[in-house]
């Protein structure tokens, strides 16, 4: 651990970041993979120059473990690895920015603890995510934004050119990257002036960017640009509503936790300079905010711009401590606490003691929970039936379904039922006319198996898979043999309550 942390007065904040990357990489081995880690490690299976929903990096990285055949617990050390680094960057960082200040020590053990008890940053260090990536990338630009915003950026083409290819690598993790470098924009030209944009090693690095960035316009080129078009669709969103606006707000407070609210005490101790590098969590924040009232923004979305602000917290809640409010900032940090633990917890064991569960989960109750448990088990006896009954191919009625099972259940190639653009048919294409699948439903999204005139000739039972966590029953996998595919795609009919044939 040495090399990273050599032996300091920072001893405290280097053992908290371990300790919780360790809580991480144990969580990682017991929980099964949610919906969007499995799409980008099919991302890693299926590597291409990008993707339908998304750039290319997620699944890039993940490439060499997938090769592998890593299992999960491996897997899942990749954001572990990312939540530790960029937390570390965060320290660093706090120090640098504050340098020469009293309460430097003090405000970057603040701004560690401000990242280790936000609790959804610590589904980020569970689970690979583009936004994992990007709050990785946000810390190293804000250090490379604060290098070129110095006087002596000017004569140097180095740091020009580091910035280029930080900013490409931001590009190939997330589209919404470039909200940060329009921040990053802002910030060098008011330090620097309109000077800069006559500097060659600026655009030196912009062409820098842009040729790590070509694969996504190659790949979009040669496929109608889908990718942009599903992206700004889905920016678009549907009716603006004020109260969507505050309940995102409500809900940024709680996932991230009051402990950032010091940050405008951080940023109002700060220099002129150092004050615009807030821009970093202002522009995307205030994006997201207001792509929030048309019902398109995700509580996820916002990490990387927390992890910005994360150094003006640490210098607020320093501050605060030396100036007497210290039951506060500790009240605060232990409730902020409690709830980490609580949410790991519940990951853990599936919801409970806090959601109920029915008795034989016929008609299971709602569950955020539930779905990080089963698939490997349901993927498994995919791939046993799917070779029992001589069937070629998996499907489900909702791409939402179809991430577990095509990664659970490989090398059998997946095919979603339903309309609607996505992944999968880029890699499986079209379900033949007159073929069969095995098709596998899950009581937490139950469908009745489509047959008909849009569907199949028949669908047949095969199987009934109840899913437990602890001894407690929690889901129900269902497995059909359908045959003599329509051709016509059918629309999905939901169905409330599965009968349960035991």
């Amino acid at each position: 651990m040495q090399f990273l942390f050599p032996p300091s007065k920072h001893t405290s904040a280097h053992r908290l970041l371990w300790l919780v990357f360790l809580l991480h990489a144990v969580w990682g081995a017991v929980l099964g993979l949610s919906v969007d880690e499995a799409h980008y490690l099919l991302y890693a299976a299926h590597p291409a120059l990008s993707y339908f929903d998304h750039p290319p990096l997620v699944g890039w990285v993940q490439i060499p473990l997938v090769a592998l055949d890593a299992p999960v617990a491996v897997l899942r050390l990749v954001p572990g690895l990312c939540w530790l680094l960029t937390v570390w960057g965060v320290h660093r960082l706090t120090l640098r920015l504050w340098a020469g200040h009293g309460s430097a020590d003090r405000a970057a053990l603040a701004a560690v603890l401000a990242l280790a008890l936000a609790p959804l940053v610590h589904v980020l260090g569970i689970g690979l995510l583009p936004d994992t990536l990007l709050m990785l990338l946000t810390v190293a630009l804000m250090h490379q934004t604060w290098t070129l915003m110095q006087a002596g950026a000017m004569g140097r083409s180095a740091p020009w050119w580091v910035m280029g290819v930080l900013l490409g690598l931001a590009g190939l993790a997330k589209y919404t990257a470039v909200f940060t470098a329009f921040a990053i924009g802002f910030c060098v030209v008011r330090a620097q002036g309109l000077r800069v944009l006559r500097l060659p090693a600026l655009w030196g690095g912009m062409a820098i960017a842009a040729v790590l960035i070509s694969p996504v316009l190659v790949w979009n080129a040669q496929n109608d640009w889908s990718s942009f078009a599903y992206q700004l669709a889905h920016g678009k969103g549907s009716v603006w509503q004020a109260e969507h606006v505050l309940r995102f707000v409500l809900t940024q407070l709680v996932v991230f936790g009051p402990l950032f609210g010091w940050a405008v005490a951080g940023w109002r101790t700060a220099s002129r300079d150092l004050r615009s590098l807030a821009a970093l969590f202002a522009v995307p924040f205030a994006i997201f905010t207001y792509m929030a009232g048309g019902g398109t923004a995700l509580p996820h979305w916002t990490a990387p711009a927390w992890v910005a602000l994360a150094p003006f917290a640490g210098m607020g809640l320093a501050l605060a401590w030396r100036h007497g409010a210290r039951r506060t900032v500790a009240g605060l940090a232990v409730l902020q606490g409690v709830v980490c633990l609580a949410l790991l917890g519940l990951m853990g064991t599936a919801g409970w003691p806090l959601v109920p569960r029915s008795d034989a989960a016929v008609a299971p109750q709602p569950n955020p929970f539930a779905d990080l448990h089963g698939w490997d088990t349901a993927g498994d006896r995919a791939r046993a039936l799917a070779a029992q009954q001589g069937l070629p191919r998996v499907a489900v009625q909702n791409w939402t379904l179809g991430s577990r099972l095509g990664w659970y259940a490989r090398p059998l190639p997946l095919f979603v039922l339903a309309e609607g653009e996505s992944q999968f048919p880029l890699w499986s294409g079209s379900l033949p006319p007159g073929e069969g699948v095995l098709l596998v439903d899950w009581s937490h999204m139950a469908y009745e198996p489509p047959v008909g005139a849009h569907g199949f000739a028949s669908c047949a039972l095969l199987d009934d898979l109840p899913v437990a966590h602890l001894g407690m029953p929690l889901a129900r996998f269902r497995f059909y043999d359908c045959r003599g595919w329509a051709g016509a795609t059918p629309q999905p009919r939901l169905t409330l309550a599965p009968t349960v044939s035991d």
